[in-house]
């Protein structure tokens, strides 16, 4: 391994790792996610690997087109920052349709009280909620299916904006096996970082104990989403 190799690997994995931490949209969305739809953690580990494999290989084989064809790194930034955007306002829409439906969610199953008249003048009330299982029974067949796949088409829109000019360009000039390696080397780091995210913000809101709100985790974790989605687009996050 050459000198310049060995310093992209090693930027390789502080770039996946730093990148991947002050982003938070790569990794609340799965968080939220977990939280909301109660997903095991196995579940929501396989989704955020899938997603992050789909995130870095995107990126990955735009750079190796790139390459391949002798493009110069200017003419394939452009892409990479359309791309940017489309997954930020996916991201935005997404957040804000899932927490529309998770507030519609809450409204329907809020307790009400119904009070019945019986034939000797006397009476009762009694207070129960519709759709009180909604998230667990009606909906969640529907909603477990389309969710992670929504997730995994919007990493794949997203790209690894330092993968390709700061890593793979240079590694092409030194060798293809050099390529690889830097390559390699920064999906790992990203991907382990996602998963390690991941893995304490799940683990932090399993002790998290809602109360009355948890009706509500539908729209947090959307508006969640959401608010990941807006500081993208609106603030260049």
């Amino acid at each position: 391994m050459t000198p310049d190799i060995q310093v992209l690997c090693l930027t390789a994995a502080s770039l996946g790792f730093f990148h991947t931490l002050i982003g938070p949209d790569h990794y609340l969305p799965f968080i939220a996610m977990g939280k909301a739809r109660e997903w095991s953690w196995r579940k929501t580990a396989l989704i955020t690997v899938l997603c992050g494999l789909g995130h870095v290989a995107s990126s990955v084989a735009i750079g190796l087109v790139g390459i391949g064809l002798g493009a110069a790194v200017s003419r394939v930034i452009p892409i990479e920052e359309y791309r940017g955007q489309t997954a930020a306002w996916l991201l935005l829409v997404f957040g804000l349709l899932y927490m529309v439906w998770g507030l519609r969610q809450a409204l329907a199953g809020r307790p009400h009280s119904h009070s019945h008249r019986h034939e000797d003048g006397g009476g009762h009330a009694h207070e129960h909620e519709h759709l009180a299982a909604a998230h667990a029974h009606v909906h969640e067949r529907p909603q477990a299916n389309i969710t992670p796949w929504v997730l995994f088409t919007i990493f794949v829109f997203g790209p690894c904006e330092p993968l390709i000019p700061l890593l793979m360009y240079p590694a092409a000039t030194q060798s293809l096996w050099g390529l690889g390696l830097v390559t390699a080397t920064f999906s790992v780091a990203t991907i382990s970082t996602m998963l390690a995210t991941v893995a304490l913000g799940y683990k932090g809101l399993s002790l998290v104990r809602l109360g009355w709100m948890d009706r509500y985790t539908h729209a947090l974790a959307g508006g969640s989403i959401f608010a990941c989605g807006a500081a993208i687009v609106f603030l260049g996050l």
